[in-house]
């Protein structure tokens, strides 16, 4: 999806956890272990880019993690939505920055299918695994995916 911004945009991040592990993709672009996520679109809230964003990258139907749980109420004008865990903002590039809003999110499977992006460089990861220096998995990004683990492990 193309910037919405030239200076900053928002986005998702989704660390999904299967039983006792969490998934990450190796960025095409910047080759690092990121979580799954992208750019939310004008025409939905985060919650939706989200479900959207996984389901186009790795084929996953997910429930996010709701921290919260609130009495719905029936109203077609008004909706909650899930908070996200995390909020950061960061930068892209030297003129380019994100505010990204991380959730957790469960999946029933770990089979992963091929929609939009190619899945060939995604793992799931022990928590051991995310320590295993020969990863390279960035220290924010690994604190992320611990958290989701720790939170959501042995779910199904």
């Amino acid at each position: 999806m193309p910037h919405i911004h030239d200076k900053i945009d928002f986005s998702v991040e989704v660390f999904i956890v299967y039983k006792n592990k969490v998934l990450l993709r190796k960025h095409d672009k910047y080759k690092l272990w990121l979580s799954v996520g992208g750019h939310i679109e004008l025409d939905e809230d985060p919650n939706q880019a989200a479900i959207r964003e996984v389901k186009e990258e790795v084929g996953l139907d997910i429930i996010l993690y709701n921290p919260v749980k609130l009495n719905e109420l029936n109203n077609p004008d008004f909706k909650d939505l899930i908070p996200p865990i995390f909020l950061n903002r960061h930068k892209i590039n030297e003129t380019h920055e994100h505010v990204t809003l991380v959730y957790l999110a469960r999946s029933n499977t770990d089979k992963l299918k091929s929609v939009k992006e190619k899945i060939d460089d995604c793992k799931w990861f022990t928590s051991k695994e995310l320590d295993d220096p020969s990863f390279g998995v960035k220290p924010k990004v690994k604190e992320y995916a611990k958290y989701a683990l720790d939170i959501l492990k042995n779910s199904v």
